[in-house]
């Protein structure tokens, strides 16, 4: 059982570390931040605090931790958005896991151990994060995979334009988006061009975006083609519904 004043040191052990997390991700303007991490901490510590409270084996503390990652994994899924091609949010739903954990840590009384858990995750979200960049940025060497670079084009009327571009950025899930925008080519006629990164080459995916686009009435003309290491492209495919071939 656990005194009134363990209680209270615990909790206010587990609030703290969970704030420290939560100070970094506040000073980098997440979404995630001082009061979301503390919270969670917090509440990681009430409930493993809930479950020392009593002498039955039933609720026993590593039970109760478990359920607390359960519960924390639906709200991290929460964080995790989808920016066009993109998912964002992934990094914020691992620390508000890592501060869950750091809540129940405290909530067993393993003080030394929740500040260190609070200072690693501090560490991996401050130091790691320019050395991932520079990761990102290194040269591919001969033995990795080569990326390959898309550009996919749909021409439509200027009202359709923008019904045009939310499928397009649904046919083409799976590629990392660079760029998309959109050029007048007369009064009539409007073209959406995006520009796309994959590792290796996925033409066949590029094919079903194609099929797929140019069944909507309003396109006119839809194409991709894979650009070399140079900026140059070699036209690779061209699709055009049937009864608009003409239009081209």
């Amino acid at each position: 059982m656990t005194t009134e004043l363990e209680f209270l040191i615990r909790l206010g052990a587990g609030f703290v570390a969970g704030a420290l997390i939560g100070l970094e991700r506040q000073w980098r303007q997440r979404g995630a931040g001082l009061r979301t991490n503390a919270l969670v901490a917090t509440g990681a510590t009430l409930f493993v605090l809930l479950s020392e409270s009593f002498a039955d084996d039933e609720v026993s503390p590593t039970r109760v931790a478990a359920q607390v990652v359960s519960g924390v994994g639906f709200l991290g899924a929460g964080v995790i958005l989808r920016d066009g091609l993109n998912v964002r949010g992934i990094n914020t739903a691992a620390t508000l896991w890592c501060a869950a954990a750091v809540g129940c840590l405290a909530g067993a009384g393993l003080y030394w151990l929740a500040l260190a858990g609070s200072g690693a995750v501090v560490v991996a979200n401050v130091i790691l994060r320019p050395v991932a960049r520079r990761l990102d940025r290194r040269p591919l060497d001969e033995d990795d995979e080569v990326m390959s670079t898309y550009r996919f084009r749909a021409v439509c009327r200027h009202a359709s334009e923008a019904h045009v571009r939310a499928l397009m950025l649904q046919a083409l899930g799976g590629f990392r988006l660079r760029s998309l925008h959109s050029v007048d080519l007369d009064e009539d006629r409007v073209a959406v061009d995006a520009e796309l990164v994959v590792e290796g080459r996925d033409d066949a995916r590029l094919e079903q975006a194609v099929s797929r686009i140019s069944l909507e009435p309003a396109v006119t003309a839809v194409r991709w083609e894979v650009a070399d290491q140079n900026g140059s492209s070699e036209w690779e495919g061209m699709r055009v519904g049937p009864e608009r071939e003409s239009e081209r």
